[in-house]
């Protein structure tokens, strides 16, 4: 495929790995370093990193992010007719059966609990053209309208289906799940230095944490962030607490321009934390403007095409990690495969 730019964003790595690249950095996720998970495993014990899909609970965090709704299916045939079932015994159709089946439905935001980032979540106003004009584009130059689909909007219908038919033709989220999520993991530990200190995290004080910790971050790693937030996400049981959550623990602060050097610089593939969004979103005046409002999503989504997770439930593994003394991991993380969307849970597996 040709070219879809001109000029290029500074410090972005559009075109590296070809013109129609739709997998950002997991491109260093090669067999070698599946294999270098693999080789890390040595008890065999597993770790669930996803939260419940229920929490964080309500919208405080976000107001167009809504918990999942669950409802039954429809009985289509037979007595039952037009009616919501959960538990039904087919009998009811055929008497000489005695199968009892259950089916759900569920409505839910994909975003909403422990989830992935596609390349398609964020994008900026840049020139990509070169002709003085900025455009919507998204990593590798995909453009708004063209091959991201904005959808349109229904009368009549619930709030949640009014905006039906948006869909990520480029960089959807089975790019991600088609690769297949799953190489060496790396942790982190904020929280076993700052434990739940407001703090954000620039070059220095990671590199001082690496340090300490002896974590070396090596290209095509899975680099995973403990800061404690979602301690407190399951703490308060479904009731968020906006002014707590957000003076609770640490991020990565995505204004340093050291530390985007570094994340550039360090080849990992991927960037997770347990934390809302993986960078302490800066709410003071910044120049030069205009100005991206969360720098680390432009640099790592736009920019470098490194996916985000958000909101990863680490704590045991970091746990177990830090009294076994490694820092190192098997991480088995893939996204739902639905075609176009911009972002996904994930049922995340560490295993060590």
């Amino acid at each position: 495929m040709a070219q879809r730019w001109k000029q290029r964003p500074p410090g972005s790595n559009w075109g590296e790995f070809g013109p129609d690249d739709q997998r950002g950095r997991m491109n260093y996720v090669t067999k070698e370093k599946v294999l270098q998970g693999v080789a890390e495993v040595k008890q065999g014990i597993s770790f669930c990193l996803s939260l419940p899909l229920d929490f964080p609970g309500g919208n405080v965090l976000n107001p167009r992010r809504l918990p999942p709704r669950q409802f039954a299916t429809v009985r289509d045939s037979g007595k039952g007719a037009g009616m919501q079932n959960f538990c039904y015994p087919m009998a009811e159709d055929n008497p000489d059966v005695t199968d009892v089946v259950c089916d759900d439905v569920v409505l839910m935001t994909l975003q909403y609990s422990t989830q992935w980032d596609s390349f398609a979540h964020v994008g900026s106003l840049f020139d990509a053209d070169g002709d003085g004009t900025p455009e919507i584009v998204f990593y590798n130059g995909f453009r708004a309208k063209e091959h991201i689909k904005p959808a349109a909007k229904k009368e009549g219908v619930e709030p949640w289906a009014q905006y039906e038919g948006a869909k990520a033709e480029a960089l959807g989220i089975q790019n991600l799940a088609e690769h297949g999520a799953q190489g060496r993991g790396v942790m982190i530990d904020l929280h076993a230095h700052y434990g739940r200190e407001r703090k954000p995290i620039g070059y220095d004080d990671l590199m001082r944490v690496l340090e300490a910790d002896r974590v070396e971050i090596e290209k095509g790693d899975m680099v995973c962030i403990y800061t404690g937030f979602a301690d407190v996400i399951l703490e308060l049981a479904k009731a968020p607490d906006a002014k707590l959550l957000n003076n609770t623990g640490t991020g990565l602060d995505g204004r340093d321009a050291k530390l985007l050097q570094w994340v550039s610089d360090s080849g990992l593939a991927v960037l997770i934390s347990d934390n809302y969004a993986v960078e302490i979103i800066p709410t003071s005046i910044f120049n030069p403007r205009p100005h991206a409002a969360m720098p680390l999503h432009e640099h790592c989504l736009f920019k470098n095409g490194i996916h985000l997770g958000e909101m990863w439930y680490l704590t045991e593994l970091a746990g177990w990690l830090r009294a076994n003394k490694r820092s190192r991991f098997l991480l088995t993380a893939p996204p739902l495969r639905l075609p176009g969307a911009v972002g996904s849970p994930s049922a995340a597996v560490a295993t060590v």
